[in-house]
């Protein structure tokens, strides 16, 4: 009972959760189990936001298990400073960050601009939504592999965005985080947070209209948000 009332007083005290507060507990206690279950937890989004944000999306697996062993060595560092999913995620694009500067130095791979997705407010939903196309949230294998070709040619054209602006569009499209916690997550003000979403978005939709997998924004012939809809679904 004890022992409970002191993990609530310390999630009211640095900001997390009760739960997130008991595990990280156990987790700098040494627990075994509290690293499975971190790792049942987080392993997949990590793993999908980090093959996201390489140029080689074959090292995602590798550059996972590194962030836990990361995460594991310096979990006793961890203070709620943050929530334990925001410190999670800086670890991760950290990490994703050095492999990629590894690979520009040793593959020398030209990345050609692919373009992105929105270019306005959250409101203007008009273009293709990443997070229904991405988001791993098929409900059978049906539809799984009915988005198959737009998800190949979406992951290919985000994969080709500059760094800054694909992270960002990763983090706030497709993992759902709030603009604050974006910020946080990359130590950065959130009017650049804003910027480079905008910016994001509107290369990736650049792209993906000359790919067909999304009209022209003034394309007159149809309606975009019709057909965004269409090819999500079809």
């Amino acid at each position: 009972m004890q022992a409970g009332t002191i993990v609530g007083n310390l999630a009211s005290a640095i900001g997390i959760t009760i739960e997130d507060a008991a595990l990280v507990a156990d987790l700098k206690a040494g627990s075994e189990s509290a690293f499975a279950l971190l790792i049942a937890q987080y392993h997949q989004p990590l793993y999908s936001l980090i093959a996201r944000s390489l140029n080689d999306p074959a090292d995602a697996a590798d550059i996972t298990q590194e962030v836990f062993i990361k995460v594991f060595r310096s979990i006793r560092g961890f203070h709620g400073e943050a929530s334990l999913r925001t410190w999670l995620y800086r670890i991760a694009l950290r990490e994703a960050s050095n492999q990629r500067r590894w690979w520009s130095r040793h593959k020398k791979q030209e990345i050609t601009i692919d373009s992105p997705n929105e270019s306005n407010a959250d409101h203007e939903n008009n273009g293709l939504c990443l997070s229904a196309t991405l988001a791993d949230r098929s409900d059978s294998p049906f539809d799984h592999a009915a988005k198959a070709e737009v998800r190949e040619r979406v992951e290919a054209a985000l994969r080709q965005l500059p760094e800054a602006f694909r992270t960002v569009v990763i983090l706030r499209e497709i993992e759902g985080f709030a603009y604050e916690e974006i910020a946080e997550i990359l130590s950065v003000n959130l009017g650049t947070v804003k910027s480079r979403l905008t910016r994001g978005r509107s290369a990736l939709r650049t792209l993906l209209s000359i790919e067909s997998v999304i009209p022209p924004k003034n394309a007159a012939s149809y309606s975009p948000v019709e057909t965004s809809k269409e090819v999500v679904t079809r």
